[in-house]
């Protein structure tokens, strides 16, 4: 990581519109959510659904779309303008001093925020953990609604990419398998939103 590069920094596949992020789901909830374009029953909007823009931070949680539950990946577009609402409707998942004056704040806002985000170590192409953080974005209630009805714009299966990415790694193929890896870039964010986020 060299000295200019934040420890912390949204990385993504996007273009103006829209901004991609991963979920990995077993068949029963994958297969009505590429059917319907969005998530549907028996998806469940109670529960919090965690987003992640980065491919190989996926790649990480659901063991190269082996896990159970998890063997699934979906790619889902959502709008910039959706991602950009949770980001500042956001509370970190750990106390910050530098957003917070005392732990019991951070709890409060933490208890009533409807999104919550963690930087957890971004993972190399060996799935082993790099210098810098990925962001991860937690959606529960009306953040929920938002994301199901109104930010996503698509969803694809992206499956086969991560068996044919993983194929590459274990055949010891890393040129390969890094020309294969979705072209994620900085992400643009406002004062206001990085200062939202803790980046740094």
């Amino acid at each position: 990581m060299s000295d200019t590069t934040p420890s912390r920094q949204v990385r993504a596949v996007f273009d103006d519109e829209v901004i991609t992020v991963y979920q990995a789901y077993g068949d029963r909830i994958a297969v009505p959510a590429l059917r319907a374009g969005t998530f549907v029953d028996p998806f469940k909007r109670a529960r919090m659904t965690w987003i992640k823009p980065s491919f190989l931070w996926m790649m990480y949680r659901c063991g190269w779309a082996t896990r159970p539950d998890q063997e699934r990946v979906l790619a889902i577009e959502i709008t910039r303008e959706g991602f950009e609402w949770a980001l500042a409707n956001a509370c970190l998942s750990h106390f910050d001093r530098t957003r917070f004056d005392t732990e019991a704040a951070w709890r409060e806002a933490l208890r009533t925020s409807p999104v919550r985000v963690q930087w957890d170590p971004e993972r190399d192409l060996g799935l082993n953990p790099l210098p810098r953080r990925a962001i991860q974005i937690g959606l529960s209630g009306e953040a929920v609604d938002r994301y199901v009805d109104d930010w996503v714009t698509s969803i694809r299966d992206v499956t086969p990419l991560a068996h044919e990415v993983h194929a590459a790694v274990v055949a010891g193929d890393e040129d390969a398998a890094r020309g294969l890896l979705p072209a994620e870039r900085p992400y643009p964010l406002t004062d206001d939103l990085v200062g939202r986020i803790g980046r740094r």
